[in-house]
C-alpha cells in the first residue's frame, strides 16, 4: 500500500456518496490533492447564461469541464416540461453545450442538470482525473462508502428473500423480542419482515452443539424447486445453536448454490454468537441487501482496486465485502476523518458532528473509536461491528414544516430530488433555506445553481398560515426552526456521551459535513462545550476519512462464564484471537510488519443481568477485568452492587494494518487579526445586523477572528456566533472558542 502524501503512478480516490451529494478527494500520481462535490444522482447542475442559435447553450457553473467531457451526456430542465437533449460537442473551455436538436426556449439564469447515465462515484472520479464520460478512467485505487445499502433497507428495495430455519421456529422474525416502540399504541402496525418466503429445515443441534436431527436436504427439494421458479434466488440460513456447530448451515448453503441461489447467508458465519434472533436478522439484512450492493459495485468498479469501508470503520476488498456491514458506511468514514483532523489539532477526546443534507450523525473518540457490536437500523437488528454513531433525521435538507400549529423539523428530507427550495426544482421549504433566509449562506458560493426568491416563497406560505393569529414576524419563525434543529442535535450527542457517563465538557467539537459549521457553536453552547474545530475539508470530511483509514478485522469469541472460574484462559484466548484477526488482515494484501493488534476487549456482566458492558484489557496488566468493569458501571449507574459474581459474556480483538503517521502540524506563528473579505446583513442575537464575511482560502495559521462572522470555502460554512472567537490552525483548521478564551 502507498502510504498517504507519497507519489505513485496511479490516481487514489476517496469517495463517499450521501443521500444528497458524493464528496470526492484524490491524490494524483504526482502527489496533489483534488476535490470534487456533485449530487448523488450522478448529475451536475448549472445555469443558462445565453442561447446561440437553435443547439448551442452557454451556461455558468461552479465545476469546469474540459472540453468534449459531457459528449453523450443529457441536458434536463429543473422546472419546466421540455424534455431532454443529447449534448453532441461540449466545449467547457468557453462554457458552451451544443445539443443534438433544437433547444427549447430558456431564459437567462434557468436552471438545468447535465445527467450522464453513471453512479455518482464514477462521475467524480471523472472530474477530477479529467476524463469524458467516452474515453476508460485512468489507473486508480477506489476508496468508497455509500449510503447505498442503508436506503435500499429504509426504504425497502432489496432482493426477494427466502429464509431458512430450524423447523418450528417459521415465526421467530416476525415475534421478535416483543418490544414496543410506541408502549400506548393501541392500533400496532408491524412492518412485515425482510424476506418474502420462509422454510422450515428438518434438523436439530442441541446446545452444546451436537446432532439430535440430521440434516434432511432430500426433504426441501420441493420447497426450493417453487423458490426458484418463482425467481428468488436470495437466501438466508439460521439454524438454532449453529454458532456451536455450524456444520448444518454450512452444508445446506452449499446445497442451495448448487440449486440455483445466487446469494446465501449463513447466520454462524456472520454472526457467530448466541442468540437466534439476532443471528437470523443479521443473515436476511445480509441475504436481502447483498444483490443490491453487488450490483452498485459492479457498477462503480474502474478497473482498479475498490475498497469499501464498513460500518466499523475498516476497509474491505470490494469482492470480499459482506451487506451487513454497509449500513454505517458513510457515517464511518466521517468519524474517521474527525479523529484525525481532532488529533491534528492537539485533541485527543472529540465528538464528532456531521451535519449533512439528509440527517446528523453524531460519535465520541477518546484515544480510540467506541463500537457497538449490535446496532439498530431501521426495522432491522444487525449483529455486526460499528462504530457507536447516533443518527438524527436533523440536515440541510430536513424539511421545516407546520403540525397543527407547532413548528416542526424534519424527520422527512427532500433530499438530492428535488432538493430545498432554493435549488429551484419546486422542493419545501428545509433548514437550508433558513440558513439561507437569516444571511448565514451566500447562494453565489454554492457549487449548484440557487434561487433565493424560491426559499423566500416557501418560507412566506408556511408564515402565511401562522399571520391569522398574531403569530411572531417571519424572522422569528425562522430562528426558531434554527432552535429546533439545534436542541434535536444536541440530544443526539448527549444521548452518546452523558446518558453513557462521558462528560461532554471535556470534549471538543469536531464540525462538518456541508452544514456542520452552520450549528456548531449554537449546539456546543447547549452542550456546555467551550472548543469548536472546523476542519481543513469539512464538506468533504467523510472522503478524507477513507483515505486515512485501516484495513481491519475482528475476531470474537462466545465465553458465557464465571470471571472467577476462567483463570489463564482468558489470556490463551486472546491470543487465539489476536493471531485470527491479523491473518484475515494479511489476505487484504498487508505485510505483517505493518499489521498491529490494537484492541483487546472483554464484554463483563453481573451473573444474572441480560447487558454486558464494554472493558478495554489493559496490556501492561496496570488495572484488573474486576476493576476495570466495576469502573465502568459506577460511570454508568452512578453505583456500585456489592457481593455480585462476574461473568465474561464475549472477547473481542482487533487487528489492522498500521494507521497514517501524522505530520508535525506548521506553526501558528504570529497572533493578527484576520482580514474579512466583505460584509453582509445577518440575523445574530436577536437582531439583524452587518457581520464580516471570510474566505476560507485566504486565511493562514495565526489569524483571529470575533463573532458574529462566517467564514465560507467551496463546500462548508461556519457561522462564529456572538460570544465566540475563532483562530487559523496550522492546517488550515479554524478552531473557535466561547468566551475569549483563545486556542
Amino acid at each position: 500500500m502507498t502510504a498517504p502524501g507519497e507519489p505513485s503512478g496511479v490516481w487514489h480516490l476517496w469517495v463517499d456518496t450521501g443521500g444528497t451529494f458524493t464528496d470526492c478527494l484524490a491524490r494524483d500520481p504526482q502527489g496533489r490533492m483534488h476535490r470534487a462535490k456533485v449530487l448523488s444522482t450522478g448529475a451536475l447542475r448549472a445555469r443558462v447564461e445565453a442561447v446561440e442559435g437553435e443547439r448551442i447553450l452557454r451556461y455558468r457553473a461552479s465545476w469546469h469541464l474540459p472540453d468534449g467531457f459531457a459528449e453523450g451526456a443529457r441536458i434536463s430542465w429543473l422546472d419546466n416540461g421540455a424534455g431532454e437533449r443529447e449534448i453532441t460537442r461540449c466545449r467547457g473551455s468557453v462554457h458552451r453545450l451544443e445539443s443534438h436538436r433544437p433547444l427549447p426556449r430558456l431564459e437567462p439564469g434557468q436552471a438545468f442538470e447535465i445527467r450522464f447515465g453513471e453512479e455518482a462515484p464514477v462521475l467524480a472520479a471523472r472530474l477530477v482525473t479529467a476524463s469524458p464520460s467516452r474515453r476508460p478512467l485512468p489507473p486508480l485505487e477506489l476508496r468508497l462508502a455509500s449510503t447505498r445499502g442503508t436506503n435500499a433497507l429504509l426504504e425497502r428495495r432489496g432482493a426477494r428473500t427466502v429464509l431458512f430455519i430450524t423447523r418450528g421456529f417459521a415465526d421467530l422474525l416476525v415475534i421478535g423480542n416483543q418490544q414496543r416502540p410506541e408502549l400506548f399504541a393501541l392500533d400496532i402496525r408491524r412492518p412485515p419482515p425482510l424476506y418474502e418466503e420462509v422454510v422450515e429445515v428438518p434438523e436439530r443441534l442441541a446446545a452444546d452443539g451436537s446432532v439430535l436431527e440430521a440434516l434432511d436436504l432430500e426433504a426441501l427439494v420441493p420447497a426450493i424447486e417453487r423458490l426458484r421458479a418463482a425467481g428468488l434466488s436470495s437466501a438466508a440460513v439460521a439454524l438454532v445453536h449453529s454458532y456451536r456447530n455450524p456444520r448444518h448451515e454450512e452444508q445446506l448453503a452449499a446445497y442451495l448454490r448448487t440449486r440455483g441461489f445466487t446469494f446465501v447467508s449463513t447466520s454462524a458465519r456472520l454472526a457467530p454468537l448466541i442468540k437466534i434472533l439476532p443471528r437470523a436478522e443479521t443473515a436476511v439484512v445480509n441475504a436481502y441487501l447483498m444483490p443490491v450492493i453487488d450490483a452498485y459495485l459492479k457498477r462503480v468498479r474502474t478497473g482498479g482496486r475498490v475498497q469499501v469501508m464498513t460500518s466499523a470503520g475498516g476497509l474491505v476488498q470490494a469482492d470480499r465485502f459482506q451487506a451487513k456491514d454497509s449500513l454505517l458506511s458513510g457515517p464511518a468514514g466521517g468519524v474517521v476523518g474527525a479523529a484525525l483532523s481532532g488529533r491534528e489539532c492537539g485533541f485527543e477526546r472529540i465528538i464528532a458532528f456531521d451535519m449533512g443534507g439528509t440527517s446528523t450523525d453524531v460519535s465520541r473518540y477518546d484515544g480510540d473509536y467506541e463500537y457497538l457490536f449490535e446496532h439498530r437500523v431501521g426495522d432491522a437488528t444487525v449483529a455486526a461491528p460499528a462504530l457507536a454513531i447516533e443518527t438524527v433525521a436533523a440536515g440541510g435538507g430536513s424539511i421545516c414544516w407546520l403540525d397543527d400549529r407547532q413548528l416542526k423539523v424534519g424527520p422527512r428530507s427532500a433530499g438530492a430530488e428535488p432538493g430545498p427550495a432554493c435549488y429551484g426544482a419546486g422542493g419545501p421549504l428545509t433548514l437550508t433555506d433558513v440558513n439561507l433566509l437569516l444571511g448565514r449562506l451566500e447562494a453565489e458560493r454554492f457549487g449548484i445553481p440557487i434561487e433565493p426568491a424560491a426559499a423566500e416563497r416557501a418560507a412566506a406560505e408556511l408564515c402565511e398560515r401562522l399571520a391569522r393569529s398574531g403569530s411572531p414576524p417571519q424572522v422569528r419563525i425562522l430562528q426558531g426552526f434554527l432552535d429546533i434543529a439545534n436542541e434535536r442535535m444536541a440530544d443526539a450527542v448527549r444521548r452518546i456521551s452523558v446518558r453513557r457517563g462521558y462528560d461532554p465538557r471535556g470534549y471538543a467539537l469536531v464540525a462538518f459535513g456541508g452544514a456542520g459549521g452552520q450549528h456548531a457553536c449554537a449546539m456546543a453552547e447547549l452542550l456546555g462545550i467551550g472548543t469548536v474545530v472546523l476542519p481543513r475539508d469539512a464538506g468533504l470530511l467523510s472522503a478524507l476519512g477513507l483515505g486515512a483509514a485501516v484495513v481491519e478485522r475482528f475476531a470474537q469469541r462466545q465465553v458465557l462464564a464465571p470471571l472467577a472460574e476462567l483463570g489463564d484462559r482468558v489470556g490463551g484466548w486472546l491470543a487465539e484471537l489476536a493471531r485470527q484477526a491479523a491473518a484475515e488482515v494479511e489476505a487484504e494484501g498487508i505485510s505483517p510488519a505493518e499489521i498491529e493488534v490494537r484492541r483487546r476487549i472483554a464484554f463483563l456482566r453481573f451473573v444474572g443481568q441480560e447487558t454486558a458492558i464494554e472493558v478495554e484489557i489493559d496490556p501492561a496488566g496496570e488495572e484488573s477485568l474486576e476493576d476495570g468493569f466495576l469502573r465502568r458501571y459506577q460511570a454508568r449507574y452512578g453505583y456500585r452492587p456489592a457481593d455480585r459474581a462476574i461473568e465474561i459474556e464475549s472477547l473481542r480483538v482487533v487487528a489492522s494494518s498500521r494507521p497514517p503517521r501524522l505530520g508535525v502540524a506548521p506553526a501558528l506563528g504570529k497572533k493578527r487579526a484576520a482580514r474579512p473579505c466583505g460584509e453582509r446583513q445577518a440575523f445574530f442575537a436577536g437582531g439583524w445586523q452587518r457581520v464580516p464575511v471570510f474566505w476560507r482560502h485566504d486565511l493562514v495559521a495565526g489569524e483571529e477572528l470575533s463573532g458574529p462572522a462566517l467564514v465560507f470555502d467551496e463546500h462548508s460554512s461556519m457561522v462564529v456566533e456572538s460570544g465566540w472567537s475563532a483562530r487559523v490552525a496550522g492546517r488550515g483548521a479554524v478552531i473557535a472558542t466561547r468566551g475569549g478564551k483563545g486556542y
